[in-house]
């Protein structure tokens, strides 16, 4: 009697109302992609619009990476959120938390241009300029996850570097568009 009323509930017969966690539909593979992607992206926007009125001395870099840090910050939990209540499967104590720490790859994805900004902020090199070795290490960030993504998933070679190719086209994309802006 109690395997059927597991059944019914969707648990394990084994296991009445399991209390397992629920899979989490994102694969660890997908988040790093997707939160690298964003957050190379976003580091290149941030970058790209803090920049844009010239300021360059070494306050206004640390102020930058502090920001970008901000932005990345509320970013990541604001996507967790959503994927949070977006689920349709009951939660339990935690559930908010752990779908949070999944987002920690588009956080990762920025530190790098934060290490960068805050270095200028620091006098570790100029701060005139700064944002262009940025753009640099973000358009490589999109090609590296692109292309180690793609071979992650067993694709050939050639179609890996045109996928990392891709990927650092959105980053060129954010480089464009900042010096038309300008």
């Amino acid at each position: 009697m109690a395997d059927e009323t597991a059944a019914a509930d969707g648990a394990h017969p084994h296991e009445p109302h399991s209390h397992e966690p629920h899979p989490h539909p994102h694969d660890t593979r997908e988040a790093l992609l997707f939160g690298g992607v964003y957050g190379a992206v976003l580091a290149s926007s941030m970058v790209a619009a803090l920049s844009t009125y010239g300021h360059a001395s070494r306050g206004s870099r640390r102020y930058d990476a502090v920001w970008l840090l901000v932005t990345a910050l509320a970013s990541a939990l604001a996507h967790g959120y959503a994927h949070y209540i977006a689920e349709r499967a009951p939660h339990r104590r935690g559930d908010a938390w752990r779908t949070l720490a999944l987002e920690w790859p588009l956080v990762a994805a920025v530190l790098p241009t934060v290490a960068v900004l805050a270095g200028a902020g620091w006098g570790w090199w100029p701060a005139n300029g700064v944002e262009y070795p940025a753009f640099a290490l973000n358009i490589g960030l999109l090609f590296t996850l692109g292309l180690v993504t793609a071979r992650w998933a067993h694709r050939p070679w050639a179609v890996a570097i045109l996928i990392g190719a891709v990927d650092a086209l959105l980053g060129v994309i954010v480089v464009v568009a900042n010096a038309v802006i300008k």
